[in-house]
């Protein structure tokens, strides 16, 4: 059984939106010239490009990839071992752009991850996103009820 668990855009909010309005208007000049297909393929990539983690439980192995125009999956699997370990980490980021009248727009973004580690303590793979702080613990059981590998503490 595979299951596959989405995260953020590659490029972050501002360009992901930047790239739909680019795909758009690609779509609307492809009407008048066919070189609006090149404001398509432009758009689409950087829109709707983003990163997933894939896990498969009856093989035991996991691949992180990027999404290339949100469908083209790319990475390799890795297998599992009994030496790996799965643990929870918080991170902050901040996307910031900057506007024509140099105003700056700071989007922060908070995120609770379940990660893979190696048996030396070092990350190894995003496997899945948290929603809530208050359901860590029973998604880091769940998980490793499926995975079947050691959690670290």
């Amino acid at each position: 059984m595979k299951e596959t668990f989405k995260f953020e855009k590659t490029f972050g909010p501002v360009a992901s939106f930047s790239g739909y309005v680019i795909l758009i208007t690609g779509l609307i000049t492809t009407y008048f010239s066919l070189t609006g297909l090149i404001l398509v393929l432009f758009g689409a990539f950087i829109g709707l490009t983003n990163s997933c983690t894939t896990i498969d439980y009856s093989n035991g192995k996991a691949k992180f990839s990027n999404n290339l125009f949100g469908v083209i999956k790319t990475g390799k699997w890795l297998d599992l071992s009994e030496s790996m370990r799965l643990g929870i980490m918080k991170s902050h980021k901040t996307y910031r752009t900057y506007s024509k009248s140099n105003r700056i727009l700071d989007i922060s973004a908070s995120q609770i991850k379940i990660y893979l580690f190696d048996s030396y303590g070092n990350t190894i793979m995003p496997l899945k996103n948290i929603d809530a702080a208050d359901n860590l613990e029973k998604e880091l059981e769940e998980l490793n009820k499926k995975i079947g590998l050691r959690i670290m503490k």
